[in-house]
């Protein structure tokens, strides 16, 4: 297959992709960018063939055929890559996200598919734990969700437990942001709090950042402790925001990007999926420095094994 080059803006991709073999073709590259296929189903390497009628690779050993949809976040889906390679361009692109509705008014689909696809593209947007964090790092939690008061009677009855009080009925998270070292601009990385309790608070921290980096964070006791492991100063919010070097201005900023897009284009969001709502901040954020071009590119290099099934997205599937 011939080599591509991506198209560098959202008009370029809608008419580049708008040929199904060209957007068979550009995935596959991406997918196996040194040209050897592998077959999902037994492992084989480079050993089958083209039916380019189907846009279908038959392999030789097991006999099976297979698309290039299979074991990404494309699969089983009837919705063509002329459609799903434009919507993962908006969504890796689009500052405040995009809703399910624009996009299937967009993408001439239903809402309901529209909400799938976003929600697997996100699934391929999801980071992983990689290297700790060193140098300056930044610690801070916030709560996300609407005030228990402005629910209704059913939704804070399902949401809010307890009896109430700071945080109830929202969900808390917990962000580490490294300051920049090497690279062009800081990083960032997102974990739901069951709680914010010393305990859990702490095994965060430890879990992202190397010990003996420099941790700054606000008042909050749940970061009390952490000075024997780390070089650990606190900015007191009450009287100040800034200490020098110690604030924790890149998670503040993080956080109004993250809300601003909850609260003005996705509006209300349930709370078990917000993790995957703050994930897609976190991808455009920590991407921030690239072209639209290299944010998608990079995205769709993540597609392979995020597959996640709609049962799974609605909770009918434990």
């Amino acid at each position: 297959m011939a080599n591509r080059t991506a198209p560098e803006s959202l008009i370029e991709a809608v008419r580049y992709f708008a040929d199904e073999d060209v957007a068979t073709d550009f995935v596959a590259n991406i997918r196996w960018p040194d040209g050897q296929q592998v077959c999902p189903r037994c492992g084989s390497i480079d050993d089958h063939y083209y039916l380019k009628t189907r846009r279908l690779w038959k392999c030789r050993d097991c006999k099976k055929q297979f698309s290039i949809k299979v074991g990404t976040i494309f699969e089983d889906s009837p919705i063509k890559l002329s459609k799903w390679l434009p919507a993962m361009w908006m969504l890796a692109n689009c500052k405040n996200g995009i809703s399910s509705y624009e996009l299937a008014r967009a993408l001439d689909v239903t809402q309901k598919t529209a909400w799938f696809m976003l929600h697997r593209i996100r699934e391929a947007m999801r980071d992983g734990d990689g290297n700790l964090f060193n140098g300056e790092v930044e610690a801070d939690e916030t709560y996300i969700g609407g005030k228990a008061k402005n629910m209704h009677f059913a939704r804070r009855k399902r949401v809010v437990k307890g009896t109430g009080g700071v945080g109830s009925g929202k969900t808390a998270v917990m962000g580490l942001l490294e300051r920049p070292r090497g690279s062009e601009h800081s990083l960032v990385r997102t974990h739901i709090l069951p709680d914010t309790k010393q305990r859990t608070m702490q095994e965060v921290v430890r879990r992202h950042v190397a010990p003996g980096a420099s941790l700054f964070t606000d008042q909050h006791s749940g970061y009390t402790g952490l000075a024997k492991d780390y070089l650990h100063d606190v900015v007191d919010h009450v009287s100040h925001y800034v200490k020098g070097q110690v604030h924790t201005n890149g998670l503040e900023n993080f956080w109004s990007l993250v809300k601003r897009a909850l609260h003005g284009t996705y509006v209300s969001v349930e709370p078990f999926h917000v993790f995957r709502y703050i994930d897609e901040q976190a991808f455009r954020f920590n991407n921030r420095g690239d072209t639209d071009r290299g944010r998608f590119t990079n995205l769709l290099a993540s597609i392979v094994g995020r597959r996640i099934r709609y049962a799974e997205l609605t909770g009918a599937e434990a």
